[in-house]
């Protein structure tokens, strides 16, 4: 059978196959990835939002605009390759209801293998499993990433889409070895690649069924930027009403991430936005007719396309109220406007009990985290299976082997297959390997997750790899049907034998999973103290914050408190969440003495003349740089600010988190900053913020000191007793010691009444006496 021939079978045979990812490989890029992270598929998108394209701006309506969708937002950090005889890759989007697609372009850079052969060789873009284009692959390959633009059919959108490439690559290397995973047949997509949408508004009806769309639609991968009005000077309970929905809306939002704009007596001049308003405080917004709480969608009068969500009552309590309805009972309202008739009864919660959270009283199963579907994929190397964790934070790992995982797994049988396996990770970090035997199509194994790999972010993966055997008379390996794995939905995770003790401050903890707050999902024990004379800014960081909460915990802050400077005496029970913009927090210089060393200037290392003198006999610099470097972090940019974490000066056993920013802007920037942290995929570890003091300078989060000095949680007696003397070094030799001499005196004690007893001289007194008297006689 001649090459040329069989190179045209297997190429009719590829076109054959109904699995789409039967001999694809998608490796991600070099480089190790943070162990505590969460999986790419999480990491929110920044689409940029531009004005008409220039090349349709003469067909597109005027208010039309286009924004870019990576290409790798999946894969931000690792990169993609297609890899093998036919690989795919790709992404997930979705549409917004409140608009409409006027042109799609794909934007793609790209480099592949100079070995490919330019006649059989070709990329195909798919949208929804359509192609939209084909593009040659010419001889010899660009020694620079080539670069096109390749417009897609509108006609194809859906509401939710999938964007593929399918790499079609021979090579004379691959064909002659028959192998259909050469490593020489590749394509690497480039980061500048991205999906290019022109858009124009779509009129939506008024009708609370949607929520919540338009304000939030969980088509769209982009981050939620909204608008929260409030009066000009809003009370108390005004912002918790505020923080409730907000963070309802945070917990929508999910991995995409929400930022909450406060506009103080003023609607926004275009686009929707949510109102909490009595009648008359907000200038040019005519109210519906107030009969208690309430709550409307109404068009923005600034704008025919936009739509406002109404939250309204005659005094801030029936608008608590009404937020109160609003987010426990989103799914039951209908229609452009709905008065609530009674309040709705709220369920006290229970410590680490949020909804987001792996629950740590029973074996969780995965199907319950995953759909079944996404548990199965196909190929010899078809890509990890991403389970995504969210863990309470916490977790005490010391004597005990972490967590229990009981895996339940399938795959295709190959008795000619010697090497094929599944790797198990959390957060990218080898747990084991597990054969994949040829005389058997399924497995069992129990496997412990160490603790130190379950921060509140992390992921479990499940990695298949089927060996390709060597092909017999020029016959290629590829079985009957698709290479099936999966993992069985009814596997387990189990943290329940895992005590709940956290050293503190961790500023990681609350960048991650606002810890400690979140420990009431309804930070019932949490409050809030603004500056002394806010603005928009901390108004805007407030309501920012209270939606990270409800993203990290899937429930809104029904029990938050808010409060000033003067009324922090009065909530010293409470874990304590300060922000400052500024000189506008008289807190911090009544806490100067308590706030971590450095909060205020930068300080020497106590360890410095050590560093100093090791440089001067080694003739290094490394100490003066970074002495210089940190000095430059306390620059006076308004985006620069600091997180300091520390026991709350009032209470024991309390925490206090300060967030604080030059300015009122920076403040909101550095709450932004703070929250696009949480998704970072990092490939250091000491990327991902700790400790208790931080530094935020242009748009990087630096930690400065990792001190932690007290403890939150509770510990078995005996587990207490045990991490207490290994924390006390010293203490368990001096009692270690002293046990040594107390058994001593005692055990000779007990050995010389023996003795005694032994001897029978242990004579009465009176005994004695006869004895003497009768001796004399004699």
């Amino acid at each position: 059978m001649s090459v040329g021939y069989l190179s045209l079978l297997r190429s009719l045979t590829s076109a054959r196959r109904s699995g789409a990812v039967l001999c694809s490989v998608l490796l991600l890029g070099a480089g190790d990835v943070l162990a505590a992270t969460v999986p790419a598929s999480a990491v929110p998108v920044d689409a940029v939002r531009q004005g008409p394209h220039p090349e349709l701006s003469a067909a597109a309506p005027a208010d039309a605009y286009t924004y870019r969708i990576p290409l790798l937002r999946q894969n931000a950090e690792q990169g993609l390759t297609l890899l093998g005889e036919d690989a795919y890759a790709g992404m997930d989007f979705g549409l917004r209801r409140d608009e409409r697609v006027v042109s799609a372009r794909l934007v793609l850079d790209y480099s592949y293998s100079s070995t490919l052969l330019p006649t059989l060789s070709h990329l195909k873009v798919l949208l929804n499993s359509v192609v939209g284009a084909t593009v040659a692959l010419p001889e010899p390959a660009p020694r620079t990433p080539a670069h096109i633009s390749v417009d897609l059919p509108v006609s194809l959108l859906s509401g939710f889409n999938q964007l593929t490439l399918e790499l079609i690559a021979h090579s004379k290397a691959s064909d002659q070895g028959n192998n259909p995973l050469s490593s020489d047949l590749w394509l690497k997509p480039g980061p500048d690649s991205a999906l290019e949408l022109t858009v124009v508004p779509a009129t939506l009806s008024s009708d609370l069924s949607q929520l919540p769309a338009p304000f939030l639609d969980v088509r769209d991968v982009r981050r939620v930027d909204l608008p929260v009005v409030l009066p000009q000077a809003p009370r108390a309970q005004r912002l918790e009403s505020a923080g409730i929905v907000t963070s309802w809306l945070g917990a929508q939002a999910g991995y995409r991430g929400a930022h909450f704009s406060a506009s103080l007596g003023a609607i926004p001049a275009h686009g929707h936005a949510v109102v909490l308003a009595l009648p008359g405080e907000v200038p040019g917004l005519t109210l519906p007719a107030v009969e208690g709480p309430m709550l409307a969608i109404v068009p923005n009068p600034n704008d025919a396309n936009g739509k406002l969500l109404l939250v309204m009552g005659r005094n801030d309590a029936q608008i608590r109220e009404a937020a109160t309805a609003l987010v426990l009972g989103a799914k039951t309202l209908s229609g452009s406007r709905v008065k609530i008739d009674a309040p709705v009864s709220v369920v006290p919660r229970k410590p680490f009990d949020a909804p987001n959270w792996l629950p740590g009283d029973r074996p969780v199963q995965l199907g319950e985290m995953l759909a079944a579907d996404r548990l199965t994929v196909q190929g010899f190397r078809p890509g990890a299976i991403n389970v995504d964790l969210r863990l309470p934070p916490g977790l005490f790992g010391f004597d005990n082997s972490g967590a229990v995982l009981n895996l339940h797994y399938r795959y295709t049988a190959r008795p000619e297959s010697t090497r094929s396996e599944l790797g198990v990770l959390a957060g990218n970090t080898p747990l084991q390997t597990l054969p994949l035997t040829g005389d058997a199509s399924d497995g069992d194994a129990v496997i412990r997750v160490p603790t130190y790999l379950l921060p509140p972010l992390t992921t479990l993966q499940f990695d298949y790899r089927y060996e390709s055997v060597a092909p017999k008379d020029l016959v290629e390996d590829v079985p009957g049907g698709p290479l099936l794995s999966a993992i069985d939905p009814t596997s387990t995770i189990d943290i329940s034998q895992l005590p709940r003790y956290a050293a503190m401050p961790d500023l990681r903890a609350f960048a991650d999973a606002g810890f400690p707050f979140t420990g009431m999902a309804d930070l019932s024990e949490t409050a809030v103290i603004l500056p002394a004379q806010p603005v928009a800014g901390d108004y805007s960081a407030y309501l920012t914050l209270m939606g990270s909460m409800g993203q990290t915990t899937g429930y809104p802050v029904l029990g938050v408190t808010v409060g000033d400077p003067a009324q922090v005496d009065a909530l010293r029970r409470k874990d304590l969440l300060v922000l400052a913009s500024g000189d506008n927090q008289p807190l911090l210089k009544a806490w100067r003495d308590d706030l971590p060393r450095g909060f205020f200037a930068p300080v020497a290392s106590s360890d410095r003349w050590i560093a100093a003198w090791w440089e001067k006999l080694t003739g290094g610099h490394a100490q003066a740089e970074r002495e210089a470097a940190i000095a430059a972090l306390y620059g006076s940019d308004d985006h620069d600010g600091m997180l300091a974490g520390l026991e709350s000066p009032l209470a024991r056993g309390r925490s206090a988190v300060v967030v604080s920013g030059n300015t009122p802007d920076g403040l909101d920037a550095v709450v932004d900053v703070l929250q696009a942290n949480r998704y970072l995929i990092s490939k250091r570890p000491d990327d991902k913020i700790s400790g208790s003091l931080v530094v935020v300078h242009d748009g990087t989060l630096t930690t400065l000191s990792n001190d932690q000095s007290y403890f939150i949680g509770s510990l078995p007696p005996r587990l207490a007793l045990e991490w207490f003397f290994a924390s006390h070094i010293l203490l368990l030799l001096v009692a270690t010691l002293a046990s040594v001499v107390l058994i001593g005196l005692l055990g000779g004690v007990f050995l010389h009444r023996r003795a005694l007893n032994r001897l029978d001289l242990d004579i009465p007194q009176t005994s004695q006496r006869e004895e003497g008297r009768r001796g004399s006689h004699v």
